[in-house]
């Protein structure tokens, strides 16, 4: 006999995809001998031309302050860093654009990017979205993929996917203050690691 189906499954049954966990107090910590270096916080700008910005809001106790302004090149980047360290940050919308409308002018912009000694692309979408149909737009999945590879491989830019713009922010917010500090440990002579042994 077949079983009734019910409208609502049981909450047993449901099949969340599982949530990240909150971001820490801090991204990394210096040490020297097991001693905490003493540092400044980065001031983390964002470019005012970004259409949908991320928040750093929630990683305030991360930087000394957070700025909008122009930036030369990319959307976000650090005081003192913004000729050295660039993050893109593209929604699938946004990507789909740039590779196909704007392709020329975004190549130009990834080509000087790679140029730089910190440069990084951010999508907003997972690569299983990349790589699905898109509704509604004529573009090609695998042309997108394959550009995005292309960036990595020819031009040995990094890029990211992250499936929410949350953890889009919290992954920039990381990777300038990362990139911060090791600056500053490598220009202050400590060299580029943050402990014995480490990176």
């Amino acid at each position: 006999m077949p079983r009734k189906r019910t409208l609502i499954p049981s909450l047993l049954e449901w099949t969340d995809r599982p949530l990240p966990v909150p971001p820490p107090v801090l991204p990394v910590i210096a040490e020297r001998g097991g001693t905490q270096l003493r540092r400044p916080l980065p001031v983390a700008i964002i470019d005012t031309r970004e259409q949908n910005p991320l928040s750093f809001r929630r990683f305030r106790r991360w930087f000394a302050r957070i700025e909008e302004r122009g930036l030369p090149l990319g959307d976000y980047s650090v005081a003192g860093m913004e000729h050295s360290c660039i993050v893109e940050r593209k929604d699938l919308a946004d990507l789909i654009q740039s590779f196909t409308t704007n392709r020329a002018i975004f190549i130009h912009r990834l080509r000087r990017m790679s140029e730089l000694p910190h440069g990084l692309l951010v999508v907003t979408a997972s690569l299983g979205e990349i790589k699905s149909e898109y509704p509604y737009r004529a573009a090609n999945p695998n042309r997108i993929t394959q550009s995005l590879l292309a960036v990595l491989a020819g031009l040995c830019l990094p890029f990211i996917c992250t499936e929410t713009h949350e953890l889009a922010e919290e992954i920039v917010a990381s990777y300038l203050y990362q990139t911060f500090l090791y600056d500053l440990l490598d220009r202050n002579g400590h060299g580029r690691y943050l402990a014995d042994g480490d990176l």
